[in-house]
This record gives structure tokens, sequence and C-alpha cells, in this order.
């Protein structure tokens, strides 16, 4: 073989090697990135569902602040249960997000976080209608209640943090 062949066919050859390790690297490269946007894209959904569970959470503690008192303040109760409300519905839209864009073990958390939410809201709905009514015999018991159910969802929101750490590889 000649000389000018055998260099052709060196250089084809490491052409093609080259070809060959640039398009290994390319989809290394392809799928890390794919990667890193789905870790980002999990990230903010989380951080949105929390953080619109930490505004509802205020919300909430301002209704229960009204529901204590010896003589509630109908119309601040009113106003107060107006803007939970509104927070409660962005917490679920907040909470679709995660379903979609989270495995299903996270997906279960979430779901434990309103469950725990459903369950102090029931409280919180029957104290207000007690107020409203005048009926105060049930009000220590709903009172001990409520701040039993305020636990059991905290305990509930601190289990989907780690969760959501966990989901997208934190550490600690």
């Amino acid at each position: 073989m000649d000389s000018g062949l055998a260099a052709l066919l060196g250089a084809a050859v490491g052409s093609a090697t080259t070809l060959g390790a640039a398009i290994v690297n390319g989809r290394a490269q392809a799928r890390s990135q794919h990667a890193q946007w789905s870790r980002q894209h999990r990230r903010d959904a989380y951080a949105g569902y929390l953080g619109a569970l930490h505004d509802r959470d205020i919300a909430m503690d301002a209704v229960l602040d009204v529901l204590r008192a010896d003589a509630p303040d109908l119309s601040d109760l009113d106003e107060k249960t107006g803007r939970f409300v509104a927070l409660a519905r962005e917490v679920h839209r907040a909470a679709e997000i995660v379903i979609l864009e989270g495995p299903a073990p996270l997906a279960e958390v979430a779901e434990r976080v309103t469950h725990a939410s459903g369950g102090l809201s029931h409280v919180m709905r029957r104290m207000a209608q007690d107020a409203r009514a005048g009926e105060v015999t049930r009000k220590a018991e709903d009172t001990a209640l409520a701040a039993e159910r305020q636990r059991i969802l905290y305990q509930a929101v601190k289990d989907f943090r780690l969760a959501a750490r966990s989901a997208i590889g934190g550490t600690d």
C-alpha cells in the first residue's frame, strides 16, 4: 500500500473516530442538559407549591386568631376567610403542577398535605359557623382540635419539603 493511501485511510479512520466520539459526547451532553432542565422545572413547581402553602397558612392563622377571640368580629372573620379561601385555591393550582411534574411518591406526600389541610379547614368551618351563631359550647374543644390539626398539617408540609428535596437531588 502506498503512503498516500495509508495516510488517507488513517485520516478517514481518525475522522470517523472523532465523529463517533462527538456524537456520543453530544448525546451525553443533551441527556445531562435535559436532566438539569427537568430538575429546574420540578424545583420551580415545588417552590411554587411551598410558597402558596406559606401564604395560605399565614391567612389561615389570621382566621384562627379571629376565631379564638372571646367575641369574634364577624366582618373581620368574613374578610380573612375570603383571603384564606382565595389562597387555598392557589395552593390547589400549585399542587396540580407538583402532581404533573413530580414523581408518584412526591404526589402522595402532596396528597397528605391536602388531606391535613382539609381536616383543619373542616374544624375552622365549624368554628366559623359557631361564631356566627353565637355558639360557644364546643369552642375550647374546637380550638384544641384546630391546634392539633395545625401540628399534623405542619408535619405533612415538612414531609413534603424533605421529599421534594430528595426528588430534585438535594443533599444532607
